[in-house]
């Protein structure tokens, strides 16, 4: 039976749209505001639940990975919502008395609601694109990076109201995201058994290009996938690539506060549009110009990035400030894009959820990149010293993601 277009592209709208919601978890730039006006916590504490809401969406995602085969996309994205909603109502009503209750509510409770509904989303998506898998990759991780914009900066509208504030805030967003995810697990899934499907354009692509990562030979197991050398390169270039931009989401704030900026929040909220542009970007460079062409600019930009940051600095420029943290963010955005088409075009679509979450693991140490540089700021006052270490990781990652050819 042939795919029905209208139907894909009206799932993946919706799927889009649900992720919007979900990537509530790239707005702790400015949700952490409050925490540190009424708590008096400082960068380094508050940067560290960051941290760990992004190491406990790495785990969510890939717990969801290896229930595939066990539970439905309904019950998957059932329990998400549970955790989404009651890790933000809880948030809602500390008192300031302990930092753990707000690692283990906001970081681990909603950190893994986000990688459980994340990982079953794209993974039921993108089964319905096996011909555009950098498209609809690109657009899903599109939509899940401009959170920060939309909803974030409507939140801090929200936080900023008298009449509102910050605890009325985090209980509107605990109930819209419940809500949201309550009405996509009753409409995500994949395509019938048996689907046909334009013929990928993708894998033309890579072809052309010389890259011998074109449509894998059979569908890998999971287990087969971390024996292959190309998984690890990935992997730990990934790592790298990840550590700059999880860094500078992270303490955005921080950084526009050393630059001497008057609304760090506004500037966030549009300098978050290019993690989105970066991640369709990525898609659509990985369907026109194919895996290896990509990676070298990939490469390119992931280096640009962190030593935008220390020019910035070392000029105490605003203005360049905001181009580096620009770079980080779209730099950033290749990150899960690559992730996705890497996991479906190297090693199948057959086991696509488990590889990809497992792939999606990288962001377990990335983040305590985020954690170090706010140490190290609370101590130096200065991010000079912490963005020149990552400029050296992303030169290293440089010869890790060349080397990368084939499954």
């Amino acid at each position: 039976m042939q795919v029905n277009q209208a139907e894909r592209w009206l799932r993946l709208i919706f799927s889009a749209v649900v992720l919007l919601f979900a990537g509530i978890i790239y707005a702790w730039s400015i949700l952490r505001v409050p925490f540190a006006s009424e708590f008096g916590w400082d960068a380094g504490q508050l940067s560290w639940n960051y941290t760990w809401t992004i190491v406990s969406f790495s785990i969510g995602g890939f717990i969801a990975g290896l229930l595939t085969n066990k539970t439905s996309p309904r019950i998957r994205i059932l329990t998400a919502a549970v955790l989404l909603f009651s890790g933000f109502m809880a948030t809602s009503q500390l008192n300031g008395s302990s930092l753990l209750l707000l690692y283990l509510f906001y970081g681990v409770m909603s950190g893994a609601g986000v990688g459980i509904c994340y990982t079953t989303i794209i993974s039921m998506t993108n089964a319905w694109f096996p011909d555009k898998r950098g498209l609809c990759s690109g657009i899903l991780m599109m939509s899940f990076a401009l959170t920060a914009l939309i909803i974030g900066n409507l939140a801090d509208i929200l936080i900023k109201m008298p009449s509102v504030g910050w605890r009325t805030t985090f209980i509107a967003l605990a109930v819209a995201e419940g809500v949201i995810l309550v009405i996509a697990s009753f409409v995500i899934r994949g395509p019938k058994e048996g689907t046909l499907f334009p013929d990928a354009k993708a894998a033309k692509a890579s072809t052309s290009s010389s890259s011998k990562a074109a449509e894998p030979a059979r569908d890998y197991t999971l287990s087969e996938t971390v024996r292959r050398a190309s998984f690890w390169k990935l992997f730990f270039f990934l790592i790298l690539l990840a550590s700059v931009g999880s860094a500078a989401i992270g303490l955005a704030g921080n950084i526009l506060a050393e630059l001497k900026a008057e609304s760090p929040a506004a500037i966030i909220g549009i300098i978050s549009i290019f993690n989105g542009i970066g991640r369709l970007s990525a898609g659509a460079l990985y369907d026109n110009l194919g895996i290896r062409k990509t990676q070298y600019i990939m490469s390119t930009v992931a280096i640009a990035a962190p030593i935008t940051i220390v020019i910035a600095i070392l000029l105490g420029s605003l203005p360049v400030g905001i181009i580096g943290l620009c770079i980080c963010f779209f730099s950033y955005g290749f990150s899960p894009t690559t992730s996705s088409v890497f996991a479906s075009t190297f090693y199948g679509m057959k086991n696509f959820s488990m590889n990809f979450g497992v792939l999606n693991l990288i962001l377990v140490p990335a983040p305590f990149a985020t954690a170090l540089a706010g140490t190290i700021y609370a101590s130096t006052e200065s991010f000079l010293i912490p963005f020149a270490i990552l400029a050296c990781g992303s030169i290293i990652g440089l010869f890790l993601n060349l080397s990368i050819k084939k499954a």
